[in-house]
């Protein structure tokens, strides 16, 4: 996205709502490099979330809880998000920054690979959220596409990647990314099951809701 255009997004969405806390994930993200969907796409995800009531989130990839602080938002006191992270401290942080902001009693952390973590717990979900390594795009909606409620959504982090998506051409030290998040963006496009666009916030948030 044009960086006017997201500075501008990112403003209105921070005169939405404001947190000392979510600044502070935002300075840290910031300060050691760490990917977060940011101000504008967090906001958006919250949307998704209580547009459709989700009560049940699963997350693929959660880092130290950036989107999880959206979802658990949207989610209310009676609901839950399940997060995923390899990174110990990651989770950690993640408890330190959500109970500061009185969300931590919703969240629950799975530290390890994320797909295993998905394949051990039970049931559907009203939404499942990717940001894993891009590579795993393709395997992660296919273990999410049958386990999403019907009127639930899939949703999925920088499947425009850059304009790489489009063109095809390899993201610089990310060999095969490219080619598959356009697998994945295919997938989900093709499955009759779903309604799916791709919503151009930051680098692009595929969304996808089940109809049968």
């Amino acid at each position: 996205m044009d960086d006017a255009v997201d500075d501008y997004l990112t403003e209105l969405a921070a005169a939405g709502h404001h947190d000392p806390v979510l600044a502070a994930m935002e300075t840290r993200a910031v300060e050691h490099g760490f990917p977060i969907v940011g101000r504008s796409a967090g906001r958006y995800l919250e949307l998704a979330a209580r547009a459709i009531g989700a009560r049940r989130v699963m997350e693929l990839g959660s880092g130290y809880g950036y989107s999880a602080y959206w979802f658990s938002r949207a989610v209310g006191p009676d609901g839950e998000v399940v997060c995923t992270d390899a990174d110990p401290d990651n989770a950690a942080l993640a408890e330190t920054y959500l109970r500061e902001a009185g969300l931590w009693d919703r969240v629950r952390y799975r530290v390890g690979d994320a797909l295993e973590g998905f394949a051990a717990e039970q049931g559907e979900f009203d939404i499942v959220y990717c940001d894993v390594n891009k590579g795993a795009y393709p395997d992660c909606w296919r273990a999410a596409r049958e386990r999403i409620r019907v009127g639930g959504m899939w949703l999925c982090d920088n499947v425009i990647w850059g304009g790489h998506a489009a063109t095809g051409t390899e993201r610089g030290g990310h060999t095969g990314w490219t080619a598959a998040i356009r697998e994945h963006n295919r997938l989900v496009a093709e499955d009759g099951r779903y309604v799916s666009s791709i919503v151009p916030i930051r680098d692009g948030v595929m969304t996808a809701l089940r109809v049968r």
